[in-house]
């Protein structure tokens, strides 16, 4: 283990406002909010392509199952590749992202978790992002939970200006389809997308199915699931957090770890971790939420 549970990190007070990502995010959804005025299946078709990648790609085969858990093995320029998909989704640098998630696993629904529902479920949804002391101004945090990024310049270098792809992409969107595709493709699609991957940490830890004893709140919700190409299958991960396959069950629709098994099949990627669910004992079998593939 990488950290000591005897010194939990200090979130700060919990009342103060951080105004910049306060700010950040109310211009975002006043342009979510315009973006319908401006609707063309062009539009439409530009949002959910850059969706696809920025859920499925960067956040859940690259941010949550490649970098933090080290589910599978990848190439370097694809593990890169994926980390610049996930900032497009306006969720933070992987380095940050990577720190928060296995803080979040190591206590996990206590009152050291960086999002617990146990302070209710605006604070778990989106309230832990605009309050507190923000982990991404925690050096020595970010060090500590996630020394392997840490270690490499790119990601340094990305994980401060992981701001830069999406804007890039929202000038591309204007300049090529006007004001009402770079509504469509980035505030309106980044709103959705913020949403959909916080329900993970509000709603998965409220309501849904459990089908492993964890000593957490985590629960499986399939709605969620379907909107973050099967990050919704959490009770599943968190009983088994380096597995990259979420649906254990052949009902259990796992978009990610489909894409990770195509990977897998065009020599892309290997040493994937995905026990199936008959190899799996109905109850807790938590392996280390740092431990890297073999």
């Amino acid at each position: 283990m990488v950290n000591d549970p005897r010194h939990p990190p200090d979130f700060g007070d919990r009342t103060a406002l951080n105004t910049v990502t306060f700010i950040v995010l109310v211009f975002f959804h006043i342009g979510a909010v315009a973006a319908p005025f401006f609707f063309s299946w062009s539009n439409l078709l530009a949002a959910a392509a850059v969706y696809w990648v920025a859920l499925s790609w960067g956040i859940g085969m690259g941010y949550h199952r490649l970098h933090t858990h080290r589910g599978y093995k990848a190439p370097k320029w694809l593990e890169r590749f994926l980390a610049v998909c996930g900032t497009l989704a306006l969720e933070g640098g992987p380095i940050y992202w990577v720190a928060t998630h296995r803080c979040h696993h190591q206590y996990s629904d206590t009152d050291c978790d960086p999002h617990t529902p146990r302070h209710g479920g605006f604070w778990a949804h989106m309230g832990w992002i605009m309050f507190g002391k923000a982990m991404h101004n925690n050096t020595k945090l970010l060090g500590k939970y996630a020394p392997d990024l840490q270690k490499e310049k790119f990601y340094r270098v990305l994980n401060e200006w992981h701001w830069v792809p999406l804007m890039l992409s929202g000038f591309a969107f204007l300049a090529f389809g006007g004001l009402g595709m770079m509504l469509w493709a980035v505030p309106l699609r980044v709103v959705v997308g913020l949403h959909a991957t916080w329900l993970v940490n509000s709603a998965t830890h409220m309501w849904g199915s459990r089908r492993f004893a964890t000593t957490d709140d985590s629960r499986n919700l399939w709605w969620v699931a379907l909107l973050t190409f099967g990050e919704g299958w959490h009770n599943n991960h968190h009983a088994h957090p380096v597995s990259a396959r979420h649906g254990m069950a052949w009902y259990e629709l796992d978009l990610g770890y489909l894409q990770i098994r195509l990977l897998e099949m065009l020599g892309l990627v290997r040493n994937v971790y995905a026990p199936g669910l008959k190899n799996l004992e109905e109850s807790v079998a938590v392996p280390s939420a740092l431990k890297p593939a073999a």
